[in-house]
């Protein structure tokens, strides 16, 4: 079965919004890990930062990224082809992030919100640990999903009738 122009728009928003959120996702990683260095008060300033427009950001980007690759699962699903399995495990991974974040990033994101720059929580610590740990793990598998919808995308092989090849005389000598 062929796929339509949709699969091919779902197949590059995948890539395009994937590739952002990835890329912003291992920037946070790099800032975070930076702030390891520093005090409490240092790191609540910049959560503050972070928090101001970053949710909206990965929002912006990941649901997209799903959405495109729930579709291309869907099309390899429905056209029964090999297609299907390195957008599913994209999905999949997608999915563990959204999860993550929805379970750990997003309750801690609100918690920060409220945290006062100048008197940090005592267990802020704890608290930065717990974040980062979950954020490293959603971008090592955002860096995961997005390397298999490259994959997926060098690799898919547009399904059309079987043809024979036609022959093609040879040239003729004068």
């Amino acid at each position: 079965m062929k796929q339509g122009p949709l699969f091919s728009i779902a197949r590059w928003i995948g890539l395009i919004f994937g590739g952002v959120f990835t890329g912003f996702l291992v920037c946070v990683l790099v800032l975070e890990t930076s702030l390891r260095d520093y005090d409490a008060k240092v790191y609540a300033q910049v959560r503050q930062v972070e928090l101001d427009s970053l949710d909206t950001l990965a929002s912006a980007t990941l649901i997209p990224t799903i959405i495109a690759t729930a579709i291309l699962v869907f099309g390899a699903w429905k056209a029964k082809g090999k297609d299907l399995y390195l957008p599913l495990a994209a999905l999949a991974l997608l999915l563990l992030i959204l999860i993550l974040t929805i379970v750990v990033n997003l309750p801690i994101n609100a918690d920060q919100k409220d945290w006062t720059v100048t008197s940090p929580p005592s267990d802020w610590a704890d608290v930065r640990d717990k974040w980062q740990t979950s954020h490293a793990v959603r971008t090592v598998a955002a860096l995961a999903a997005f390397a298999l919808l490259s994959f997926s995308a060098i690799t898919h092989r547009t399904q059309s009738p079987a043809t024979t090849p036609t022959e093609t005389p040879l040239a003729t000598r004068s």
